[in-house]
C-alpha cells in the first residue's frame, strides 16, 4: 500500500550529497573523481533517516544512484520510520535547464558532469527503465525533471504507471525564462504560467513542483 494518502501539506525533503561535498557531485567518489555509487547509498540511506528524524513526511532522493530508493527504503524501516514515503525522483535527466539554480546555490559540479548517472535527454526508454527500477524498490511517487521540455516523458510516465502518483518538476531554467520575457513585456506572465500549469495536468501530473507556486496560488483564489 502507497504511503501517498496524506501528502497535501506534507514536509518534503531533497536527499542528496551535492551540497555538502566540496567536489558538488551526488555521491561519494573514488580516487580518479568516478562516482562510487554503493559507498554513496550509504550516506544517503543515513541523510534519509536524519531528515525523517527530523520531520520529514516525504524524503526525495535526488541522486540517482543505481539502487537509492531500496536502500533509503530499508534505513527508514528499520529506524522506524514505516510511513515516510519515498517521492523518487525516478526520470531525471541530464539537463541544461539546472543552470539558474546551481548558480545560485553554487551547486553545479567542480569538474564533470553528472552524466554518468542521469538520463541522457534524447533517450525516452531510459526513463522507464528508471521508472519501472524504482517502483520495484519501493517508491511512493514518481517524479520527471525537468517537467515542462519533458512533457512526453510526463505521458509516458502516467500511463506506464497509473496508480502511482507523479509529480513533475518545473525547474529554475524554465521558470527564469518565464520571469525574463515577462519583465521585457514579451508576454501575460499570469496567463502563460497558468497555462504551463495546466499543461503538467494535462500531461498526467498530480503534483507540480515549481518556483511558480506562490505567485499561482495567489492568482487562483483571487
Amino acid at each position: 500500500e502507497l504511503r501517498t494518502s496524506g501528502y497535501a501539506g506534507a514536509v518534503i525533503t531533497d536527499v542528496c550529497l551535492c551540497e555538502y561535498t566540496d567536489h558538488g557531485h551526488c555521491g561519494i567518489l573514488d580516487r580518479d573523481g568516478s562516482v562510487q555509487n554503493d559507498a554513496s547509498l550509504e550516506r544517503l540511506a543515513e541523510t534519509a533517516v536524519s531528515h525523517a528524524r527530523a520531520g520529514a513526511d516525504v524524503v526525495a532522493p535526488s541522486a540517482m544512484m543505481d539502487g537509492q530508493v531500496a536502500a533509503i527504503r530499508e534505513a527508514l524501516d528499520a529506524a522506524g520510520f514505516h510511513d515516510v514515503a519515498i517521492l523518487a525522483y525516478s526520470a531525471k535527466y541530464a539537463s541544461a535547464y539546472y543552470g539558474p539554480f546551481r548558480d545560485a546555490a553554487g551547486g553545479a559540479p567542480q569538474f564533470g558532469d553528472r552524466r554518468s548517472h542521469q538520463s541522457d535527454p534524447g533517450d525516452a526508454r531510459d526513463a522507464m527503465r528508471e521508472n519501472a527500477a524504482d517502483v520495484a524498490e519501493g517508491a511512493d511517487l514518481l517524479m520527471v525533471k525537468p517537467g515542462l521540455a519533458y512533457l512526453d516523458i510526463v505521458r509516458r510516465t502516467r500511463e506506464a504507471f497509473p496508480h502511482h502518483p507523479l509529480a513533475a518538476y518545473n525547474v529554475s531554467g524554465e521558470y527564469s525564462m518565464v520571469k525574463a520575457a515577462a519583465e521585457r513585456g514579451w508576454l501575460d506572465e499570469r496567463a502563460v504560467v497558468l497555462e504551463t500549469l495546466l499543461a503538467f495536468r494535462r500531461a498526467g501530473a498530480d503534483l507540480v513542483i515549481t518556483y511558480h507556486a506562490l505567485d499561482a496560488a495567489r492568482w487562483l483564489t483571487t
